[in-house]
């Protein structure tokens, strides 16, 4: 019944910027921590940013900080990532997550000139 729909990603270049959205459903969204975790080509799927349920605490993976914001618009049942200064190594399959293991389809960052 939980359904969470990525949406939002696509080409871009080295530099540039690009928002995702998940919107989710089947749940009372307002009370849970959601998250955004990436999976690249070969690599383990790693955690990219949390939420907590009022938008009152993030955490961010290392290599994101600075750069991504994850915000949530619980009016929506939505939580967005913003991506800026993306670099080729963004590159990855996106996964929204409602803690603590439902998930997206996934939605495709590729960072390329």
């Amino acid at each position: 019944q939980v359904q969470l729909v990525e949406s939002g990603g696509g080409l871009v270049q080295p530099g540039g910027s690009l928002r995702l959205s998940c919107a989710a459903s089947g749940f009372i969204f307002s009370i849970y921590t959601m998250g955004w975790y990436r999976q690249a080509p070969g690599k383990q799927r790693e955690l990219v940013a949390l939420i907590t349920s009022g938008g009152g605490s993030t955490n961010y993976a290392d290599s994101v900080k600075d750069r991504f914001t994850i915000s949530r618009d619980n009016a929506k049942n939505t939580v967005y990532l913003q991506m800026n200064n993306l670099k080729p190594e963004d590159t990855a399959v996106y996964y929204c997550n409602k803690f603590p293991n439902s998930w997206g389809q996934g939605t495709q960052v590729t960072v390329s000139s």
